[in-house]
């Protein structure tokens, strides 16, 4: 009799065990055991409850944002898409689709362009035009203002500096430029040596000598001509101001720059 009363709940045991079920905290808990897993309490080595498979947490993970440089790319590529559509297929619907993208870039630069106009009002610091103004009125005062500057510098130069000038009796150029020259060293008091590289003399420049090496000892390859270069009598380094024709204010302009403005300063 004991055995027909136990016999039911020796069956329904393994029917529990063999059906698994997911408890609500996340636990897949297989074949509860009243004895080993109740009583016992030894669950964690006979998997009384296991514990559910984490998520994959990459998987859940939104995707990367684009750079601005990829989008302006990715703009670039729609705007050549949409063109390129519009001009193989010329139907009404894709003209329509370029021409409105395309002035949707358009409005973009001009609020890029108020936007930075705006910046610059508002930050002086940032206005280049302060330095190198591009308004007439204001741009006419900078070239006085640099001009009396360079007038000044220049008529103290030929205490440390003097001109070697490289011309040639043959040559036509050197017929225009030498008197040109002349206004400008006589007017600023610097001395120059004319060298004749050809021999030939020089109306302008009457007390010439003939080229025996000079040109080559200051490094100028070539022989073209003319050729004005500047030296410095304190380092006795030699300084190229130009070769060809150039206008007074040229040379002016070229010998101030060489002569008392850093590269770069001036742009």
């Amino acid at each position: 009799m004991l055995l027909l009363v136990l016999s039911p709940v020796v069956v329904g045991t393994p029917a529990l065990a063999q059906d698994g079920a997911v408890a609500e905290d996340g636990l897949d808990r297989d074949a509860p055991d009243a004895f080993y897993c109740g009583e016992r309490k030894l669950g964690q080595w006979f998997y009384c409850a296991k514990p559910k498979p984490a998520e994959n947490r990459e998987a859940r993970q939104p995707p990367p944002v684009a750079s601005a440089a990829e989008r302006m790319a990715a703009i670039t590529k729609q705007l050549d898409e949409l063109k390129a559509r519009a001009i193989l297929e010329p139907t009404e619907a894709n003209v329509i689709a370029y021409v409105r993208f395309q002035r949707e870039q358009l409005d973009r630069a001009s609020t890029f362009s108020d936007t930075w106009q705006r910046a610059l009002w508002q930050n002086p610091d940032l206005d280049y035009t302060l330095q190198r103004p591009v308004s007439t009125v204001g741009k006419r005062l900078w070239l006085d203002n640099r001009k009396a500057d360079r007038d000044a510098v220049l008529t103290r130069l030929g205490q440390r500096y003097g001109l070697f000038y490289f011309y040639a009796q043959s040559c036509g150029a050197c017929e225009v430029f030498a008197p040109i020259l002349r206004s400008v060293t006589d007017s600023h008091r610097m001395s120059v040596m004319a060298v004749s590289m050809d021999g030939g003399p020089s109306k302008d420049f009457p007390n010439y000598v003939v080229d025996s090496g000079q040109r080559a000892r200051m490094g100028l390859a070539g022989n073209e001509t003319p050729a004005l270069v500047l030296f410095d009598t304190q380092t006795r380094r030699t300084i190229p101001v130009g070769y060809g024709v150039l206008s007074a204010d040229e040379i002016m302009d070229r010998i101030f720059m060489l002569t008392n403005t850093k590269v770069g300063s001036d742009y």
